[in-house]
């Protein structure tokens, strides 16, 4: 909800003393769990997610496999201690959307075709929330999927960007989030310039979205130079 008369600009200023066109400061790990087949840790700014990926596998019981094609499944959530009062760990209805979009986020790069009858499982789970989760954990996801040696057409790269105090803004913080007057969770495969993801809160003008959504697609392309960075240096050492 919306606080009346909050001022979350001040003299071009953001509260976290960013300009309107800023992205947060943020950091990239893969194989960061050694159980799983690929992982990864994704930071912006202090929202922390972390995916972790296993398959392609045979999928069990044999009445859910599709002769045809592997599945994708993604399970979002955030864990009890990522936000200032304790979030029950059960699934609730927006973890369960989140978990959909991000699939269908990631489904177009996927090669599923090639592994009939198997499953990829994604985990993400945030654990620090500061805004901007579901895109967090969409770029782990997909450096985590890259480091499992899952075939892909591209990376995904994602962003959140909105309107908040008049402003158009990317990379909402959690404040900023709880009080914008618009906000767009937006993802992209980014040498093909395909949207795989576009959910929007808020109302916009027709001109404000198309700004907005250039603004997107700029900042997904600098996030993803980070992916690739991140995944270079892992085969470099290889």
């Amino acid at each position: 909800m919306i606080k009346k008369g909050i001022k979350l600009i001040k003299n071009g200023k953001r509260i976290d003393g960013r300009l309107a066109k800023q992205l947060r400061d943020m950091e990239m790990k893969i194989d960061v769990i050694s159980t799983a087949d690929g992982s990864a840790k994704v930071k912006f700014g202090n929202t922390i997610a972390i995916a972790s990926v296993r398959g392609p596998r045979a999928l069990f019981p044999r009445h859910l496999q599709e002769s045809q094609t592997g599945i994708l499944r993604c399970k979002y959530a955030m864990a009890p201690f990522s936000v200032d009062e304790r979030k029950s760990p059960a699934p609730n209805r927006r973890s369960i959307e989140i978990s959909k979009v991000t699939r269908l986020a990631l489904g177009p790069t996927t090669f599923l075709e090639d592994f009939p009858k198997t499953v990829i499982d994604v985990f993400i789970e945030i654990i620090q929330a500061d805004g901007s989760t579901r895109v967090a954990g969409i770029n782990a996801s997909s450096i985590a999927l890259t480091s499992a040696g899952v075939p892909m057409r591209d990376l995904v790269s994602a962003c959140s960007v909105g309107k908040i105090n008049g402003t158009l803004v990317v990379d909402l913080n959690g404040e900023e989030d709880n009080n914008s007057e618009a906000d767009v969770a937006f993802a992209i495969l980014p040498s093909k310039d395909e949207v795989t993801l576009l959910q929007m809160d808020g109302l916009l003008t027709k001109d404000e979205l198309i700004e907005l959504l250039n603004l997107a697609k700029d900042s997904c392309k600098k996030i993803c130079e980070l992916q690739k960075g991140v995944l270079r240096e892992k085969y470099k050492s290889e």
